[in-house]
């Protein structure tokens, strides 16, 4: 999360006003800085990672594991501490977690809930692959420098969610009663967000334009003992607080779904993002689209998100609960209604997956776009009479359906075409699995590329792993030009087909069948002995839904030669990039290390952190096999990624960590370069 603005925040009555001139507004901005970097180049590209966290209170003597919410002292303490906020040179600590890094000190920024820290690295990664190695030593230092400024009883844990965020009683340390102007909500309190005005502000105004609160409703794991139908307990249909407590009494509360009313429970919770900067907006353009169709992919395989409220849900991943936590839809726009005011009906929450290719590749037909995009063609024409090319500017213009939630009173006075707020006010409340950036205004930051569907992981390594493996198929797919292309509508539909309980093992996800421009034999990707062919075609022709097949996430990561279909698989593939480069033998053994892991997660040969949790729970003495997870499993499950964490962070292996099942979530991946388990 960027810099947060001060000023005068605008309630929804009187910000509606304004949303066409901001949207004006940001419209100049964006083509003020297209005009400027729309030639810009890089020499080498640039990424980051940003790694999200929980602050728990959590002491063996109490019988409750509560969430903090001093974010606000913890950041204060960080930045007081003289040697993260002026040294900035290396890290003496990062010798002690086996690297030779010398990265500066990592950057800590608040997020949505007050329980909640970010963390990212003090300066951009590069792409070499010694610099790779570096990843996980500076996690876990990020980690080690967060807990030497909490209090002894505080962790930071990379759980995506609270287990019992919003149940009835006490979670959060300090307590606060439920309900509060801004959220409205039954289930938590106002002061468990972030109190910057924008983060209250932005809570308020989506309810307010919605017309009610949002309805995030999950799907009730049915165990042996789980009620059918199942109607959530925690409800309480008899609040007269505010006006919108009659939406429980309207059905906002459907039976066997797990009911929350409020943004806290979609964005509380943690992710692991990846952020790209491309040599030019060619590449750039490149990355946005070919690395869309993995999103899904990566979600399902990253799956950390099993438990809402103190239940356990028949979903395995966080992402549909974020989207309908933000979705701030009128009747109208959902098609409930009539449009009378409203402009259009629209199909997704402004937190979904893509919508658009924007890629200038001659291999992108027009069978692949979304046939019901919507977009605001007066904002198109501003574009493209502005020179921005049709396919960027569709993108644009489709973004700028929305409305702007935050506006500062202070930032209407004048058009300041040297800044980018009005532009952004728009483009970064479009939370979509990727993000395409335009360098900021003044900066010489470049164009960049933002992945974010993936779901936070227990361990560093685990987390440094798959920002890894992210780096390497990227890379693998501008040395090899590879084409990842489906219908945009295909991509959704694996979006919510990585929703599914265990979908990496059960589920199928479209996926191109044939990557490469000119297909070389498997055997040959799978061997490295030769580079796949990277002349580029022209526009492909014949049917497209000849060119996509189902495939397991399996078939898809490690390759398949099925009478169905022959897949070479992405980590072959990756393993075939590095077999083109020149790798020093124990840099690419610790490489392999990263991508075996991805590979037996996605054959089942290790677990998901959602599937590791279920097994967890299940097991657990205190589970009445009834889908409610109590306190005292709470406490158990936090201790055990508290215990895991610790053991990492002491650099000494698993040895002797005594966690259920936890060989079946990593194996023995201290083994072989890497020294003994």
């Amino acid at each position: 999360m960027g810099l947060l603005a001060l000023g005068t925040a605008l309630d929804w009555p009187d910000a509606q006003g304004y949303a066409q001139q901001v949207r004006e507004w940001g419209i100049k901005q964006l083509l003020e800085i297209w005009n400027k970097a729309k030639h810009k180049e890089r020499d080498a590209m640039l990424w980051g990672d940003e790694v999200e966290y929980l602050v728990v209170t959590y002491s063996k003597d109490d019988p409750k594991v509560l969430l903090s919410l001093r974010q606000a002292d913890i950041l204060k303490a960080l930045a007081a501490d003289e040697e993260l906020s002026t040294k900035g040179g290396c890290v003496p600590a990062l010798q002690d977690l086996g690297s030779q890094n010398s990265n500066p000190l990592p950057v800590f920024h608040p997020e949505f809930g007050r329980f909640m820290l970010e963390a990212t690295p003090g300066k951009p990664w590069g792409i070499g692959f010694k610099e790779l190695l570096g990843v996980e030593p500076d996690m876990k230092i990020r980690r080690k420098i967060a807990k030497e400024h909490m209090k002894s009883e505080e962790y930071p844990i990379t759980l995506t969610t609270f287990p019992r965020l919003g149940v009835p009683g006490v979670f959060t340390d300090p307590y606060y009663p439920p309900s509060g102007s801004k959220l409205r909500s039954q289930f938590v309190p106002d002061e468990i967000a972030n109190p910057h005005i924008r983060f209250p502000t932005l809570a308020a105004n989506i309810r307010w334009r919605r017309g009610r609160k949002v309805q995030v409703n999950v799907p009730v794991f049915h165990d042996r003992n789980t009620p059918r139908p199942w109607k959530d307990p925690t409800v309480n249909y008899h609040l007269h607080n505010w006006p919108e407590d009659d939406d429980v009494r309207n059905g906002a509360s459907p039976d066997d779904f797990i009911h929350m009313d409020a943004m806290a429970f979609g964005m509380g919770s943690c992710c692991l993002q990846i952020t790209f900067q491309a040599k030019n907006i060619t590449e750039g353009r490149q990355m946005y689209d070919q690395l869309s169709p993995l999103g899904p992919i990566m979600l399902a395989l990253t799956a950390a998100t099993p438990i809402y409220k103190g239940f356990l849900a028949d979903t395995d991943v966080r992402w549909n609960q974020i989207s309908r936590s933000v979705d701030d839809r009128t009747p109208e726009e959902l098609g409930e209604a009539p449009l009378k005011t409203s402009r259009w009906r629209i199909p997704k929450s402004r937190y979904a997956s893509n919508s658009t290719y924007i890629s200038t590749d001659a291999r992108l037909r027009p069978e692949y776009f979304d046939p019901n995009l919507i977009v605001d063609e007066s904002i198109k024409s501003q574009l493209l009479a502005g020179g921005m090319d049709d396919r960027l500017a569709t993108h644009f213009a489709h973004l700028f359906i929305r409305d702007p939630i935050v506006i500062f009173n202070e930032d209407l006075q004048e058009l300041d075409l040297t800044k980018a707020d009005h532009f952004e006010n728009i483009q970064s409340t479009n939370w979509q699995h990727m993000r395409f950036k335009p360098p900021p205004p003044g900066s010489d930051i470049g164009w960049r590329v933002e992945f974010r569907p993936m779901e936070i992981q227990i361990t560093d390594f685990e987390n440094a792993a798959f920002s890894v493996f992210m780096v390497l198929i990227t890379r693998a797919i501008l040395s090899f030009d590879l084409n990842f292309y489906i219908p945009i509508v295909k991509v959704d539909e694996n979006m919510e087909t990585a929703h599914a309980r265990n979908a990496v093992l059960d589920k199928k996800f479209y996926f191109r069948k044939n990557p490469f421009t000119q297909r070389q034999p498997r055997s040959a990707v799978t061997s490295g002995t030769n580079s796949p062919v990277i002349s580029r075609p022209a526009t492909p022709i014949g049917p497209v839904e000849d060119e996509y097949a189902l495939m397991t996430v399996d078939e898809i990561i490690n390759g398949s030669n099925s009478e169905e279909h022959d897949f070479p698989g992405l980590i072959p593939i990756v393993e075939s990039y590095l077999d083109s480069v020149n790798v020093d033998v124990k840099t690419r053994c610790e490489l392999s290390t990263y991508l075996d892991l991805i590979s037996k997660r996605a054959s089942g040969e290790l677990w998901t952190a959602a599937k590791w949790i279920r097994e967890f729970v299940d097991k657990h003495p205190a589970y009445k096999h009834d889908s409610v997870i109590d306190d005292e499993i709470t406490k158990s499950l936090v201790g055990a990624v508290i215990d895991i964490g610790d053991k990492e962070l002491a650099g000494k292996g698993w040895k002797g960590l005594n966690v259920p099942n936890f060989q079946s979530l990593l194996g023995n991946f201290r083994t072989g370069c890497r020294g003994t388990a």
